[in-house]
């Protein structure tokens, strides 16, 4: 059994906080980790720096321009991983364009992340065709791979991306550009939809930003994803390790 499964095959839902890696700095990174794997975290999402970022909001846009303005590679974010394997037992997920991994030599990315110990891949903006191939190199080397669904995805597409998908299926909770919002739509109905054609745990975000919202999530999916109240509580303090693990602490 993968870390991935053993998360989700326990009866607790899991909380999944959302970081750009690099953002401040690698060093913060990699003390974020570290801290919010202690303060309540089971799977930590790392965002690896893009130049054009999909659907993502000016909060994590300006995370991902920072840490492109340090430099970090994605050669960074696997010594990163490697670095931190051993410190937690939480997941670590890599959500990363698929330009930067089919650039790098897409089974030598997947490979060189994997040897580092990372436990899945997310990759927002894949063609179905390409994710075919990627989704059965992923199993055989017993790493995750996930794909996403919009609310607006058919039942049918649904299920052929839940196919293609291993580890867990990305829920959008809403349409648009991810950042920071006051309400939650109700999930039910779209989570029983989906339930209906898959047996994969079911992880959603876009617009979780509080403990409120969090819990909402968790009554029909198995994991609630948080990425822009957690990525501006690290740029708005002088502590972001500091800062990433008493959010965590506070929607736990």
């Amino acid at each position: 059994m993968s870390r991935l499964d053993s998360i989700f095959s326990s009866e607790k839902k899991a909380l999944m906080p959302f970081i750009v890696a690099g953002a401040p700095s690698l060093e913060v990174t990699e003390d974020a980790i570290c801290t919010m794997a202690a303060a309540g975290a089971d799977i930590i999402e790392l965002g690896v720096p893009f130049s054009d970022p999909i659907a993502d909001g000016p909060i994590i846009a300006a995370a991902m321009q920072k840490a492109l303005q340090n430099e970090v590679t994605t050669a960074d974010i696997v010594d990163l991983v490697s670095r931190v394997r051993s410190k937690v037992d939480v997941g670590l997920v890599a959500m990363m364009s698929y330009s930067l991994i089919h650039r790098a030599g897409w089974k030598s990315c997947i490979d060189a992340f994997a040897t580092a110990g990372i436990d899945g891949f997310i990759v927002p903006d894949i063609d179905v065709r390409d994710a075919k191939e990627v989704s059965e190199y992923c199993n055989e080397i017993n790493v995750s791979f996930s794909m996403l669904v919009s609310p607006t995805t058919p039942i049918e597409r649904i299920e052929h991306l839940a196919s293609l998908s291993s580890g867990f299926l990305y829920v959008l909770a809403r349409t648009g550009l991810t950042g920071e919002q006051k309400d939650m739509p109700d999930l039910a109905p779209r989570m029983a939809e989906i339930r209906a054609v898959t047996n994969l745990p079911l992880a959603v975000g876009f617009g979780i930003s509080n403990r409120d919202h969090v819990q909402i999530v968790q009554e029909t999916a198995d994991a609630a994803i948080v990425g822009s109240a957690l990525v501006r509580r690290m740029q708005e303090s002088s502590d972001p390790a500091t800062a990433a693990s008493q959010f965590v602490s506070e929607i736990s």
